[in-house]
């Protein structure tokens, strides 16, 4: 939503939400819009995004213009620690039971995706596949059907919504759509997680979806769609 600036006649906030909050940026021009698919963004390099300090998620190259897509997720942290993962709701949870069940795990900032491993390992799920887009999830699944067998390495997927290549949307969309894969529960667990994003989820077939940074709720999650394989 774009609403015009009052105090500042020549300027615009472009208003978003992130994490269940409602965030501003006052911009003073806006240039042009052009829109793009996530099939257009690729995953930056080394020597643009490192995955201890890089601040890039992808990289849109356009006609003479090499766009970078910043990982706002870090930044935000940055400023504003209380919206990272809640990683004080996992106290207590050390002593559980380990638990070797295959995850599959699609997040593209780098930061989130050691935090969300690191708070499931602590959770007890000691089996996690890691990917950095919908993309490199998807093959990651044609390959183990075609080989190993889903279940050997993914009985859930937890997911992310905007990454480059393919967003979480698509990538629920495939797999439901692909005999032999269709079965698996998928968790998307976002910063964008409004009324729309779960009407578009639930429609796509996710079994559950929760906003960042509720890690904690996100293992409760994990627990439930775990205990409705084993148990039935």
């Amino acid at each position: 939503m774009i609403i015009q600036n009052k105090d500042k006649k020549s300027n615009f906030f472009i208003v978003t939400n992130f994490n269940n909050l409602d965030i501003a940026f006052d911009v003073q021009n806006v240039i042009g819009i052009k829109r793009v698919s996530w099939s257009d963004v690729v995953k930056p390099d080394s020597t643009v995004s490192g995955p201890d300090t890089g601040i890039a998620t992808g990289i849109i190259k356009n006609s003479d213009n090499l766009l970078i897509i910043l990982d706002f997720e870090r930044i935000v942290e940055g400023i504003c620690p209380e919206t990272s993962l809640k990683v004080s709701d996992l106290a207590g949870l050390e002593t559980r039971e380990r638990n070797n069940i295959p995850i599959l795990i699609a997040e593209d900032s780098p930061m989130l995706s050691q935090l969300i491993k690191d708070s499931l390992n602590k959770a007890g799920y000691t089996k996690l596949t890691l990917k950095n887009n919908g993309q490199e999830a998807w093959d990651y699944l044609l390959e183990l059907k075609k080989n190993n067998g889903v279940d050997y390495g993914a009985k859930c997927i937890i997911t992310d919504i905007e990454m480059p290549q393919m967003d979480g949307h698509r990538l629920i969309k495939l797999v439901r759509e692909t005999e032999g894969l269709k079965h698996i529960p998928i968790i998307v667990f976002s910063s964008l997680i409004n009324d729309d994003m779960k009407r578009k989820g639930e429609r796509l077939g996710a079994n559950a979806q929760i906003s960042k940074p509720e890690i904690g709720k996100l293992v409760d999650l994990l627990d439930s769609q775990v205990a409705s394989q084993i148990y039935g």
